[in-house]
């Protein structure tokens, strides 16, 4: 069976992705505003718990709003790579960056930080084949660049044990980001949930056991909100950004958190806008227009496939119902052999490598 398409392949992917980017870009300012009052550490149990709590409420919330669960509930084989997720991203992630801050200068922390984008994309193209071709490259490098050159702070890059601990903690996390698309097909905000639960408690309990104090209740209620809307709608959004673009496109829109930040860092803090701010505004903008434009299209060949997620009756969707349903909806469907072309990511149906 040979189809030709012509729909829009950067909705929705592409503003899931900067929506992700903007919610983490901004609890950035914003957290360190609570930094004042309350411990690094323990204040990251609580954004992590905030998160997890939050979408909790969403999560079993949904029956009582009379909110139907379209999305596909997690399976047993997906609890290895939950396991892993959790693991990497939400444990060993936040204490390598603990680790690290608390031996190496700020100024090196904040550079060394961009290179979870280059982790992420790195094992994205590496290890899982994702495509990538020279416009791909160049708009990563442009936003990396833009990144880098926001965090850096005219010092040199000190490569001491602070900094290793932090580049074990980018790692981590892009190791992270790219087993979390193994489980993007299921319930996003499922998974944001039992992530953001077991980090906070892990994160807040070994704070506690290591000195920290309790700040007021005005800080810890601050801390869930921005926890709730910075890690765990982030964390969501994400997901579903990678369902639809990949991880490597996803990591690169992620980027520009930094960037994001820093602009809300200057409308909150009134600090004055920077050279530097510019330009590695212009870098960004350079590289979000080339992944923009970006038209990855031929011809191919689905292959028969089994699985399970929150889907319309699109181009690759076409199947019956004994029964009416609404749009979107979620079961296990079967798809048959498929050859046509569209402009496509390398989404839940189409990882090949090119």
């Amino acid at each position: 069976m040979i189809e030709n398409h012509n729909h829009s392949h950067l909705w929705p992917g592409v503003p899931l992705a900067l929506g992700a980017a903007v919610l983490f870009g901004a609890s950035a300012p914003l957290s360190k505003i609570l930094l004042g009052a309350a411990d690094p550490w323990l204040l990251a149990g609580i954004l992590y718990l905030g998160a997890g709590l939050g979408l909790a409420l969403v999560h079993w919330g949904r029956p009582v709003l009379g909110l139907a669960s379209v999305e596909a509930p997690l399976q047993r084989p997906d609890m290895p790579w939950l396991a892993a997720v959790i693991v990497f991203g939400g444990m060993l992630g936040p204490l390598f960056l603990m680790l690290g801050l608390s031996q190496t200068s700020a100024a090196s922390g904040s550079l060394l930080l961009n290179l979870e984008g280059l982790a992420t994309m790195a094992i994205a193209w590496i290890v899982f084949r994702e495509n990538v071709d020279r416009r791909l490259l160049l708009g990563a490098a442009a936003i990396l660049a833009g990144a880098v050159l926001l965090s850096w702070t005219g010092q040199g890059l000190q490569l001491d044990t602070g900094g290793l601990f932090i580049a074990a903690a980018c790692l981590c996390w892009g190791i992270d980001n790219n087993l979390t698309r193994k489980l993007s097909s299921a319930d996003p905000v499922q998974i944001a949930m039992i992530k953001g639960l077991v980090a906070g408690t892990t994160n807040f309990a070994m704070a506690l056991a290591l000195g920290a104090q309790l700040p007021g209740l005005p800080i810890i209620a601050g801390g869930a909100v921005v926890g709730f809307l910075g890690i765990g709608v982030s964390l969501v959004m994400f997901m579903l950004g990678l369902r639809h673009l990949g991880t490597a496109r996803t990591g690169a829109y992620f980027s520009l958190a930094p960037f994001i930040g820093a602009v809300l860092a200057l409308l909150l803090f009134r600090d004055g806008l920077t050279v530097k701010l510019v330009a590695a505004g212009l870098l960004m903008g350079l590289g979000l227009w080339l992944h923009l434009s970006e038209r990855h299209d031929h011809l191919h060949d689905h292959e028969v496939l089994e699985h399970d997620h929150a889907h319309i009756h699109d181009d690759h969707h076409q199947h019956a119902h004994d029964e009416p349903v609404s749009e979107p909806h979620s079961h296990v469907h079967r798809h048959e052999p498929l050859r046509h072309k569209h402009p496509h990511y390398p989404d839940l149906h189409h990882r090949h490598g090119h």
